[in-house]
């Protein structure tokens, strides 16, 4: 045990070699998430309930990486006594009937979902799940913790309770070469890649402007989605569109922003993460077009110097942890999304007398 803390502390300082001489991190607190962490890793477990029938994700999708990695991860005990929270695994295209029968076979066969009617329970869904009149998914919705991929659905996330997945890379090979700092000239203000359909008035304006760079979206990316990265400033994202290569931006150096049509609170990593000083989220005016493009290119404008750097310098530590590998790694996405369920494992408490 002493050889693996080791090997941990010197790994967390390895992803974080400005900690000790910047004055700001881009963690809520640097040094309650490695504490925390280290105690995670030899204590947390989780009891996985046998579903009706085998079943998987979508291949190469970020619900797919999770659940595999839980499923090959020390996190798993097949003792339901020993576990801080229970898993419950369903087809993502199951429908709510089915799902109430799920919930409803947990609840008249075992002891553990009425202990709390569900709050030590968790589920993976891709898009989240809608509130239902139904009493099993109703309980399902509120009290267990959801799994789903950024973004999610208005109405469909519960902040605080529920989690997102950190969106998949497109490229796994160009975040291995990411530098550490991109020093590159900027020649644009932003880059987007579009997918042609998103916000498509303000991205026609944006397209007639020579500070922006435009590129339609094309499989697989293009070099000029590695030249929109390190020539531009600032990345921007549609927040319905695609989000894919937010992570990429990050580490590279290039700055996001999110532009959206509403407050949000589903971006991943909350609880770990400082996105205030990562990221820009800027409201698109109602009406659009011209005006939406002046409103997000003066709010670019107002950025000092030093603020975009210090943005700069913490998303690229912060990408670190937004990686998804096939054999999850420390401190990559898979073992942070595991760190906030850990955070979530209080939610209630019993003894072990009460098991019954």
């Amino acid at each position: 045990m002493a050889a693996t803390t080791t090997a941990v502390f010197s790994l967390f300082f390895v992803l974080l070699p400005s900690l000790s001489a910047a004055s700001s991190s881009p963690y809520h607190s640097a040094a309650t998430l490695f504490q925390n962490y280290r105690s995670m890793l030899p204590t947390f477990k989780i009891f996985i309930y046998t579903p009706s029938k085998p079943f998987d994700f979508p291949n190469a999708a970020t619900t797919s990486l999770f659940y595999t990695s839980l499923r090959r991860s020390s996190f798993l005990t097949h003792d339901p006594t020993e576990a801080h929270l229970f898993f419950v695994p369903f087809s993502p295209d199951t429908s709510t009937r089915s799902l109430s029968r799920v919930v409803r076979e947990l609840r008249n066969d075992l002891p553990y979902w009425n202990r709390s009617l569900g709050a030590d329970h968790f589920f993976l869904s891709p898009a989240g799940i809608d509130f239902s009149s139904d009493r099993n998914v109703l309980e399902l919705k509120k009290n267990s913790v959801q799994i789903s991929v950024f973004p999610v659905v208005s109405g469909y996330f519960i902040p605080h309770k529920d989690v997102t997945l950190p969106p998949l890379s497109t490229s796994t090979l160009t975040l291995l070469h990411a530098p550490v700092e991109n020093s590159t000239v900027t020649s644009f203000l932003g880059y987007l890649r579009w997918d042609g359909e998103t916000e498509s008035e303000l991205v026609n304006e944006l397209k007639s402007d020579a500070d922006f760079f435009i590129e339609e979206k094309s499989e697989p990316p293009s070099l000029n989605h590695m030249r929109g990265f390190t020539e531009s400033k600032f990345c921007l994202f549609l927040y319905h569109g695609d989000v894919a290569s937010m992570v990429e931006a990050m580490a590279w150096g290039c700055v996001p922003v999110v532009i959206v049509d509403r407050p949000i609170q589903d971006l991943p990593l909350m609880d770990i993460l400082r996105w205030s000083d990562l990221a820009l989220l800027v409201a698109a005016p109602p009406q659009g077009g011209a005006a939406a493009a002046a409103r997000l290119k003066q709010v670019l404008n107002g950025l000092s110097e030093e603020k975009y750097g210090e943005m700069k310098e913490l998303g690229v530590a912060a990408s670190k942890h937004l990686v998804w590998n096939d054999e999850a790694q420390p401190f990559d996405a898979f073992h942070m999304v595991m760190y906030q369920l850990w955070l979530r494992r209080h939610v209630i408490r019993y003894s072990r007398s009460e098991i019954v």
